[in-house]
């Protein structure tokens, strides 16, 4: 069963400059797009081991400052930047991985948008829980 969020991930997949995306925590990737690993664009096989190690180092701090309101951030490894933006009061974060030259205005505001998509998501998927 794909997971409701994974559409999200697709579409945020068919922009040009993000070759990675994926909902994740420290030691973790909670969601990815429908095809996992093997949607991811080629050219992020050759970095993704230390990426992902230097992830995980970020959710460090993301952990650490969230509940403070912590909403996003950034790093920019080799050729690539990762961005994080933080799920409100959670240590999670939709996370994607884009060329170091890329134009983040619009992939910033595809990421907010997406965040919010996610988090109705969420919403229901808690209250539905709830209920049941």
């Amino acid at each position: 069963m794909v997971d409701p969020i994974a559409p999200v991930l697709d579409d945020l997949l068919k922009l040009d400059d993000i070759l990675a995306c994926m909902v994740a925590r420290q030691n973790m990737i909670s969601v990815m797009p429908s095809d996992g690993t093997d949607s991811f664009k080629p050219e992020i096989n050759q970095i993704w081991d230390i990426l992902h190690r230097a992830m995980d180092d970020v959710f460090t701090v993301i952990r650490e400052y969230s509940a403070a309101g912590l909403a996003e951030m950034e790093f920019r490894l080799q050729d690539y930047e990762a961005l994080f933006f933080v799920f409100p009061d959670t240590e999670n974060a939709l996370v994607a991985i884009i060329p170091a030259l890329a134009n983040k205005g619009l992939i910033e505001v595809e990421m907010e948008n997406a965040r919010q998509e996610i988090q109705a998501i969420m919403s229901k998927a808690e209250e539905t829980k709830l209920m049941a």
